[in-house]
């Protein structure tokens, strides 16, 4: 079974599950909102591990992007779905992730005319230097490590070379709010500012 027919839990704007479907399903127009997660492992220098996502990815390819992200199947924990896609993805873990914050985005990809439409929970996760990694090329093109900071910075400057939910995992990471099983607000872009003000956004939800 490919990872496009993986199955996907479906959330309202709380989080709250109320159905499934494939992950085929959940990024075709106009989207359907589900439970998805971001990982970003931290080194003890505090800089944050990116990937650049392989040109066969479905959505957002060749994107520079948090370390790992994918989607937790209906009844699977957060941390179990996370470092199951970390040692597919990386060849990483397991590592000790921390909730950091969760955000609601959309985005349009213009280059596959997919939908990310996402309950996204902020994973961080604690990096040891020594410890190896072994990226699958048919999910990752490049890694490099980037300071947070700065990096919020360059979102704002290069947009376009970013997977458009990066900002909102970073923010989150520099500004932690904790595990919510509350309403995360309105969608949101890296900048901050409605989804409806998004550049890659073409269309309503």
């Amino acid at each position: 079974m490919s990872r496009e027919e993986h199955l996907v839990e479906l959330v309202d704007d709380t989080g709250t599950a109320h159905g499934e479907t494939s992950v085929a399903n959940a990024h075709q127009p106009p989207g359907q909102l589900h439970r998805a997660f971001s990982v970003m492992l931290v080194d003890p220098d505090g800089q944050v591990l990116l990937q650049r996502r392989a040109a066969v990815k479905t959505r957002f390819p060749l994107r520079w992007a948090n370390s790992c992200c994918g989607h937790p199947r209906p009844g699977e924990s957060l941390t179990e779905a996370a470092n199951r896609r970390l040692s597919e993805e990386l060849g990483a873990g397991p590592v000790e992730l921390t909730e950091v914050g969760v955000y609601v985005y959309y985005a349009e990809d213009p280059a596959t005319g997919r939908v990310e439409f996402e309950y996204d929970h902020v994973l961080r996760g604690e990096f040891r230097p020594a410890a190896p990694l072994r990226p699958d090329p048919d999910e990752v093109a490049e890694l490099r490590w980037a300071d947070p900071a700065a990096l919020e910075t360059e979102l704002d400057r290069d947009p376009r070379s970013y997977a458009p939910w990066l900002g909102g995992v970073v923010s989150r990471l520099l500004r932690p709010s904790g595990p919510t099983s509350g309403a995360s607000g309105p969608a949101v872009t890296p900048s901050g500012s409605s989804a409806d003000d998004a550049a890659e956004r073409s269309g309503g939800r």
